[in-house]
């Protein structure tokens, strides 16, 4: 996920009880814990987005993803129990950073231990020097996707005019479609809430043509093996992002928790875990370039 391409922006308000679910402790300073407290605790409490599948996301009631596993796999390597909490996307990155990691919500929601999903992004760092963000996970990029027969993916997307188009509503896949090639797409367009579903659109034949992530693209594929969704071999062209890293977040008075966290992560890296779990969601594991 960029600073750009983010799950749906939905009010606050409307989710402080998933803020709450694991965060919210008895009334007192906001802090995060740094390592010695999470080990004392025994517990370390884990921030992944709403509705951001395949990351994070709610299957009857029970978190899943990629995130999610990845946080209770970082809270056994530091030999405590994980405590994930899903927490819905703000106006932008610095009010999720500040809601989740160092200042908390509202009501006296405190941070979590440690946000997942976070840019790996040096202007970032320099707009919140209350939290660091450390330990780049995965390099994320963009993919398109055909559905039926009669669409060829590989054509300049212009020729997609009159075709059903998907995308996720406010995003830079979104952006794209709407406003590239002098605008000639923006009555195609058809919004989804996640670009997995966009995704998934194409497979049921409610869409023609669908622009997500690559991680998006790849777990909806993994989930409809009998769908026909057809993944662009050649460039998108005028898409401007190359790409971009995602680590996580701690507070900037956390740093022993973040080194361990850094540790835990390379080591994952390293053994072949990190790529088995990905691959566990459909998605191939790509080493960030800041690693």
């Amino acid at each position: 996920m960029s600073m750009n391409e983010r799950p749906s922006r939905r009010a606050v308000i409307a989710g402080l009880a998933a803020l709450g679910l694991g965060c919210v402790l008895k009334s007192g300073p906001a802090s995060a814990a740094p390592l010695a407290k999470v080990k004392a605790d025994g517990v370390l409490r884990v921030a992944v987005y709403q509705d951001n599948r395949p990351w994070s996301w709610s299957d009857g009631g029970n978190l899943r993803g990629i995130d999610v596993d990845l946080g209770k796999a970082l809270a056994e390597s530091l030999g405590v129990r994980a405590d994930v909490v899903e927490f819905p996307a703000a106006d932008d990155l610095n009010a999720d950073l500040r809601n989740v990691v160092w200042r908390g919500g509202l009501l006296g929601f405190r941070p979590c231990d440690v946000m997942l999903h976070v840019p790996f992004d040096r202007q970032l760092m320099v707009e919140n020097d209350q939290v660091a963000v450390i330990s780049p996970y995965y390099r994320e990029g963009f993919a398109m996707v055909c559905g039926n027969e009669q669409t060829d993916c590989e054509v300049p997307p212009s020729q997609f005019n009159g075709k059903r188009l998907a995308a996720e509503t406010g995003t830079v896949s979104d952006a794209y479609l709407l406003g590239s090639f002098g605008g000639v797409l923006r009555s195609d367009v058809r919004h989804f809430g996640t670009g997995y579903a966009a995704v998934a659109a194409v497979g049921t034949d409610k869409a023609d043509v669908a622009l997500a992530t690559r991680a998006q693209v790849e777990a909806a594929q993994a989930d409809h093996p009998a769908a026909a969704i057809r993944r662009r071999r050649g460039p998108i062209p005028a898409l401007v992002t190359p790409g971009w890293d995602i680590g996580m977040a701690v507070k900037e008075n956390s740093r022993s928790l973040g080194d361990a966290l850094e540790e835990s992560v390379a080591r994952m890296i390293a053994d072949g875990r990190l790529a088995a779990l990905f691959k566990a969601h459909g998605v191939e594991w790509h080493a960030a370039l800041a690693g």
